[in-house]
C-alpha cells in the first residue's frame, strides 16, 4: 500500500508497465531499497503493507478497466508500486498519502521510472477521511491498494464527496471484500455491503495472495469492483436511508420492528411505517436491499410531511 523515491541501481522491474507505455514498475529488490533508502518501515498503525509483484499491478489495472482518458485517484500510494501501472493507464493520477516521508519522496519515484509520464501525476499529502476536493479536473476513477484499517470508511468518504467517481476497483482484506460484495441474506451481509449499494453496483472482482506483498499480511486480499449508478430512489436522501440502514443492525438479531423502534420513536410506529414500505415487520435487517432502506425512509419522510401539512 505504499512506494517511492530515487532509484538509480539497475531495476528488476519491468522496463514498461500494462499498457506499454513509459512506467517502469517496482519489484521487490527496488521495492526494499527504496524503503531502506528512505529508512521506512511498514507499520500496521497506517496499515502498511506494499506490493512488491508487478505480474498483480498489471492485474489490478487491467481490472480497474480504465480508458486512457479516465482521471485516477488512488489512496494510499505509498512507494508508488500500484501508481505507476496507473499512469501507463490513465490521463492522470491524483495520489492522495497521508504518510510525510512517503509523499515526500513519491514525486521523486514517478520522475525517475516515468519520465515522460511526470506531468500526469499529482501529490496530495492529506488524510483521505479529510479530503473534501482534488486538484485538477474532477476524478473518474479510484484505483487503489486502501489500508485494511480504515478501507470502508476511505471508500464511503470518496464515493459521496466525489460524485464525478463512475468506477472503483479496490483491494481490500478479503474479509471486507466479502462483506461490501455480499448479497441481502447472506452471512456477512451488513452496514457496508448495503451503503455501498446506495453508490454503485458492487461485485468480486479477483482473490489476492499474501505472498505479493511485503510484509506479507496475516489475511488474504481481494478485490472489489464498484460501478456508480443513480440512487435507488430520488425523494429520500442518503443520510436518511443511512439511519435506517444503522439502527436495524445495531441488533440485527431483532425484527425490523423492533431494531427500528428507536429510530421511529416506537416499535408500533416501526410497524406501521414498515408496512407502508412494503416491508414484513417480522424480518430482520439482513435480510433487506438498499432499495427497501430507501423505501423505509421514504415513508417516515412522507408520514412526517403530512403531519406537518395537516397541523398547519
Amino acid at each position: 500500500m505504499r512506494q517511492s523515491a530515487q532509484l538509480n541501481e539497475p531495476s528488476e522491474g519491468d522496463s514498461a508497465g500494462p499498457g506499454g507505455g513509459e512506467a517502469s514498475l517496482l519489484g521487490p529488490a527496488d521495492v526494499r531499497r527504496l524503503a531502506d533508502r528512505l529508512g521506512v518501515r511498514p507499520t500496521k498503525q497506517l496499515g502498511q503493507n506494499f506490493v512488491i509483484d508487478p505480474n498483480t499491478i498489471r492485474r489490478i489495472v487491467a481490472s480497474a478497466r480504465l480508458s486512457p482518458d479516465d482521471v485516477v485517484v488512488e489512496v494510499g500510494p505509498g512507494l508508488g508500486s500500484l501508481t505507476l501501472g496507473l499512469l501507463d493507464a490513465a490521463r492522470r493520477v491524483v495520489a492522495v498519502e497521508i504518510d510525510p516521508v512517503l509523499a515526500e519522496a513519491l514525486p521523486g519515484t514517478i520522475a525517475e521510472r516515468a519520465p515522460g509520464l511526470a506531468g500526469n501525476f499529482e501529490l496530495v499529502h492529506k488524510d483521505a477521511l479529510r479530503l473534501t476536493e482534488l486538484p485538477g479536473p474532477a476524478p473518474t476513477a479510484l484505483v487503489a491498494n486502501l489500508p485494511y484499517n480504515v478501507a470502508v470508511p476511505v471508500l464511503l468518504t470518496m464515493l459521496e464527496r466525489f460524485p464525478s467517481l463512475r468506477r472503483v476497483l479496490i483491494m481490500v482484506q478479503a474479509e471486507v471484500a466479502d462483506r461490501l460484495a455480499a448479497e441481502p441474506g447472506g452471512r456477512v451481509y451488513g452496514v457496508p455491503s448495503v451503503k455501498a449499494r446506495w453508490y454503485a453496483d458492487v461485485r468480486r472482482a479477483g482473490s489476492i495472495g499474501k505472498n505479493v506483498f511485503w510484509p506479507a499480511p496475516h489475511v488474504e486480499s481481494g478485490l472489489v469492483a464498484l460501478e456508480r449508478r443513480e440512487p435507488p430512489r430520488g425523494d429520500v436522501g442518503r443520510a436518511e436511508v443511512f439511519a435506517v440502514v444503522d439502527a436495524a443492525f445495531a441488533q440485527r438479531r431483532k425484527t425490523l420492528r423492533a431494531a427500528l423502534g428507536g429510530w421511529a420513536g416506537s416499535p408500533a410506529r416501526a410497524e406501521e411505517l414498515l408496512r407502508r414500505a412494503g416491508v414484513d415487520p417480522g424480518a430482520r435487517g439482513e435480510s433487506l436491499g438498499v432499495a427497501e432502506y430507501a423505501a423505509i425512509a421514504a415513508a417516515r419522510a412522507a408520514a412526517e410531511e403530512s403531519k406537518e401539512s395537516g397541523s398547519s
